[in-house]
């Protein structure tokens, strides 16, 4: 995946609809207050708007913030959010996935930071 060459990034996906006409700056200010992360440390975070036709995913690459997006011409996205809010994490497999518009993710709930392991594990894919 061009976004994640290393398998040590993680991979954290906004636990709520966001407002995706948010720019780097507004982006950056979720990754820091929502999630409670910093937006620097090369880690990919995953947002999508409400509709679910859209997702973008901010990294910083070690020169600066980069933002990937993508909309979907037909179909949504999987509600990748969870009904209380916790911040869900995700392989760079599952984000892969995610990206693609699999459905594998409808099928299955969000799993939560620290509640059990990926839905996908590396090896599986």
């Amino acid at each position: 995946m061009i976004l994640a060459p290393s398998r040590s990034v993680r991979v954290f996906a906004y636990p709520k609809p966001a407002d995706l006409r948010k720019g780097y700056d507004g982006l950056y200010g979720l990754v820091e207050q929502g999630l409670g992360q910093n937006p620097m440390n090369g880690d990919l975070f995953l947002f999508v708007n409400e509709a679910r036709k859209l997702c973008k995913v901010l990294v910083w690459d070690g020169t600066g913030l980069c933002i990937f997006m993508k909309r979907l011409t037909l179909g949504t996205f999987p509600k990748i959010w969870r009904e209380d809010g916790k911040a869900v994490r995700l392989t760079q497999r599952e984000l892969a996935l995610f990206i693609e518009g699999s459905t594998f993710f409808a099928r299955r709930p969000a799993i939560a930071i620290g509640e059990q392991k990926p839905v996908v594990s590396e090896r599986a894919l």
